[in-house]
């Protein structure tokens, strides 16, 4: 149902509240450059510091700017069912496409917590749903055999693995078949997640250079391996870079320096350390991302 290079948005502030003007224009610059859909209220988009009225109006805010172009796919997920089916609810009632609910941090639910916690959204909330595993951030380890159990609810159409593991993808696909969509949450392993059958990614350095990520996605789907290989080669010192701190601390200097959005992050992040900047700046010249924003903005 969800293909391709579907951005993961940075949450843009100012002055300690959402910067809505950045926000749009980081929206628009990724439409134009080819992805093919966005995600709000993720990882990337700090959720976990976003207040309930923010993690709404950054929702609803997404949902009008984008208006239909691409696929909406809400952040909705919580450690707390209750919460994750609350979230979830208003994501659908304002109109997004679907909602990835990552696994439940910090309780550490068995196997089965997981199916019976993802199994009581899906059965309160009409509404596609994708599988967000992340086990590096949650504590929990979504294992292959428990995608396959969801996967046989309706509304389940998706996973997101983040483990940059391609034999747990490879077993994801084998349990599961047509039942469900790969989604890669690495960048730095999209093409070979393509290669064991992944159908997308969403992408944390497609919120500065989305055309150069949708280029993987296009040239293998249009079976051209090898210009799948060179975009992938690329964009390697890049997507390295994005997470020689914790994300989102270097995407959003990044954002930031190619004039996207303000630098504000939300303790207890900090800003990427001076180290790390005029490495990560060479790299977004060397990519052509300074011209390719300025031009996407005239």
């Amino acid at each position: 149902m969800f293909e391709g290079v579907i951005c993961a948005l940075i949450t843009p502030f100012q002055d300690g509240r959402v910067d809505g003007p950045s926000m749009r224009r980081l929206i628009d610059y990724q439409i134009s450059q080819g992805v093919q859909g966005i995600v709000p209220c993720g990882t990337t988009g700090e959720s976990a510091t976003l207040s309930h009225d923010e993690h709404r109006e950054v929702i609803r805010l997404c949902l009008e700017h984008v208006n239909g172009r691409v696929p909406v796919i809400a952040g909705t997920g919580s450690n707390s069912t209750a919460e994750s089916i609350a979230l979830t609810r208003f994501a659908r009632e304002a109109g997004a496409s679907g909602a990835l609910l990552i696994t439940p941090y910090y309780n550490k639910p068995t196997q089965n917590g997981l199916v019976t916690h993802y199994r009581a959204v899906a059965e309160a909330v009409d509404i596609p749903l994708v599988l967000y595993n992340v086990p590096g951030r949650t504590a929990v380890d979504m294992q292959a055999e428990t995608v396959a159990r969801l996967a046989e609810l309706p509304n389940v159409v998706g996973v997101k693995e983040a483990t940059a593991n391609m034999e747990r993808a490879s077993t994801i696909r084998a349990l599961c078949g047509d039942k469900i969509t790969l989604l890669s949450g690495d960048d730095a392993t999209f093409m070979p997640f393509l290669a064991v059958g992944g159908h997308g990614v969403i992408s944390v350095s497609a919120n500065v250079a989305p055309a150069q990520m949708a280029a993987i996605y296009k040239s293998w789907r249009a079976g051209d391996s090898k210009g799948a290989l060179r975009a992938h080669d690329a964009l390697l010192a890049l997507n390295q870079k994005l997470f020689c701190e914790t994300n989102p601390i270097p995407i959003k200097a990044a954002a930031h320096m190619l004039g996207l959005c303000g630098p504000e992050i939300r303790l207890p992040l900090t800003p990427m350390s001076d180290v790390h900047r005029e490495p990560l700046q060479r790299i977004l010249r060397n990519l052509g991302l300074f011209e390719q924003v300025a031009t996407a903005g005239k």
